[in-house]
């Protein structure tokens, strides 16, 4: 059991509403305004409630990029994790996962 601590308010569209959004768009989903999307499967966000856990942890992070207490946490935990010398931070998943890949590629 667990206790949601945000919500959002979202629309609710109606099948015909939907189907008339995506005609205008094209069928391009990158052209699709976000407040037409009830629910993201598109991209790789987070997409539910986050635990008491979550919030602290965002609360207590240090936002500094360079030489953050952080920084340093997290890159030992990468270090750790895969051996490898260098650890490069990105800004989404995506990005990670090319970086990874092209250098497994090598």
């Amino acid at each position: 059991p667990f206790r949601i601590k945000m919500v959002e308010p979202i629309a609710l569209h109606s099948r015909t509403e939907r189907e008339q959004y995506l005609k205008e768009a094209h069928f391009n989903l990158f052209k699709l305004p976000a407040e037409y999307v009830t629910f993201d499967f598109l991209t790789d966000s987070g997409t539910s409630a986050m635990s008491q856990e979550q919030w602290s942890k965002l609360m207590l992070g240090d936002e500094s990029y360079a030489q953050s207490k952080s920084w340093y946490k997290f890159e030992k935990a990468v270090k750790d994790l895969t051996n490898k010398r260098f650890v490069y931070p990105v800004h989404q998943g995506r990005a990670a996962e090319r970086l990874l890949f092209r250098s497994m590629l090598r």
